[in-house]
């Protein structure tokens, strides 16, 4: 892949990737997500994603919201476990006003008090909107399962409780703790040459003080499996089993990713969903998923359907792992699961904007990006045996936990 990058002396590093496409998009990327709070703090890196937008030391919220979307941009903000992003699309002639705006949010929000109370108020409803899909809500709790005790599994929104105490003291201290200038990178993917963008870029970042991460994040503790089942007023009975996973620099990781993607991935052909709704037609939503994080990860299964048939789709979920961890895929099954992830793949990157998230994030936490061929190689270099191996570590079916929402 043809990257632009630069470091600036103070650590913000910045890399853009040029295309032919009249449209463009930019981001800040922060190494510092909901894994970063204190238990006093949870939901604090959420809130702050919030209030970034609600006034700078030369905007208010309405010239914030007005500034891109005035030429007919975008401008959106995410928070995971482990990272936040800050990011718009606009037409390419408005790379320099984007990125100013990034700039002046970050680094120049000033929190006003009357704003953060407002805000405090649509988090709630955003807490219990998830309340109400219990799809969303079963895969945080599970997560809080298998990471007991330890902020990685907490949920990203915290508590109405905690959202109540949080002032403006608290932001400016979280921010002054964990947005390090040498834990941030700049990506821009546009038509534009990198010369043009390292100038546009250095006239906002380059003079930003320096600040740098001193200490990593800390090693969980061991992880047991457990089985919870919980009595909750719902249409259907919810189900998500799993385990801890590989991290993000586990060389097995890409295996995983397969392997994940021929149980439960977005294809419809996709084991589970053929298992569970086409032939039986006893679940409507069927997933898998592994999430990878710095030092560990988590994949799980989740699936929805009428409480009488709970042992019926379990045996059937059971039956379909047992599958991956006794029989090797097929020189055939292989390369259609092979072809199947590189073409998926390719259409994500196709996307502008998420083509940029996804090599912001890659800079972010590898410094590097690999081109589609590097990943493309990766996949190809994979085997039925390694498959296998990986099937019988992860599936291991004394090492799965159970989070289960039965109808009442």
């Amino acid at each position: 892949m043809d990257l632009f990058t630069h470091t600036f002396p103070n650590g913000i590093r910045l890399v853009h990737h040029k295309i032919q496409s009249p449209v463009g998009s930019c981001g800040i990327f922060i190494n510092t997500g909901s894994r970063d709070e204190e238990e006093y703090e949870h939901g604090l890196a959420h809130f702050i994603e919030h209030v970034i937008f609600k006034g700078t030391k030369k905007r208010k919220t309405y010239h914030i919201l007005s500034r891109i979307d005035d030429v007919g941009g975008e401008l959106n903000a995410f928070t995971t476990k482990e990272e936040t992003c800050i990011y718009a699309s606009y037409l390419i002639q408005y790379f320099d006003r984007a990125l100013e705006l990034l700039h002046d949010i970050t680094f120049n929000s000033v929190f006003p008090a009357k704003e953060l109370e407002k805000e405090k108020e649509v988090i709630i409803d955003e807490i219990n909107s998830y309340k109400d899909n219990p799809s969303e809500l079963i895969i945080d709790d599970f997560e809080e399962l298998i990471f007991e005790g330890d902020p990685m599994g907490r949920n990203i929104l915290g508590t109405p409780e905690k959202l109540a105490t949080f002032g403006q003291k608290d932001i400016l201290n979280f921010i002054n703790k964990n947005y390090h200038t040498d834990q941030m990178v700049i990506c821009s993917v546009g038509q534009m040459e990198g010369s043009k963008v390292l100038k546009i870029a250095s006239k906002y970042f380059k003079d930003i003080p320096p600040s740098h991460r001193i200490n990593g994040r800390s090693p969980l503790k061991p992880y047991r499996p457990k089985r919870v089942e919980k009595e909750m007023d719902t249409f259907q009975t919810h189900i998500v089993l799993g385990n801890v996973a590989y991290d993000m620099n586990n060389p097995n990781r890409l295996g995983l990713v397969l392997l994940n993607n021929i149980l439960g991935g977005p294809g419809m052909n996709s084991r589970l969903n053929m298992a569970l709704r086409e032939k039986n037609g006893i679940a409507y939503n069927i997933e898998s998923m592994h999430n990878p994080y710095s030092g560990t990860g988590m994949f799980c299964i989740y699936y929805g359907t009428d409480k009488e048939n709970l042992n019926r789709s379990m045996k059937e979920v059971d039956k379909e792992l047992r599958l991956l961890r006794e029989k090797k895929l097929g020189t055939l099954q292989l390369h259609k699961a092979i072809r199947q992830l590189k073409g998926q793949i390719a259409i994500a990157n196709d996307n502008r904007e998420n083509l940029m998230l996804s090599i912001g994030r890659s800079y972010l936490m590898y410094n590097y990006v690999d081109s589609l061929d590097t990943i493309y190689k990766k996949i190809d270099s994979l085997t039925a045996s390694d498959l296998l191996r990986i099937a019988n570590e992860i599936f291991d079916p004394g090492q799965l936990s159970y989070l289960i929402y039965k109808q009442s």
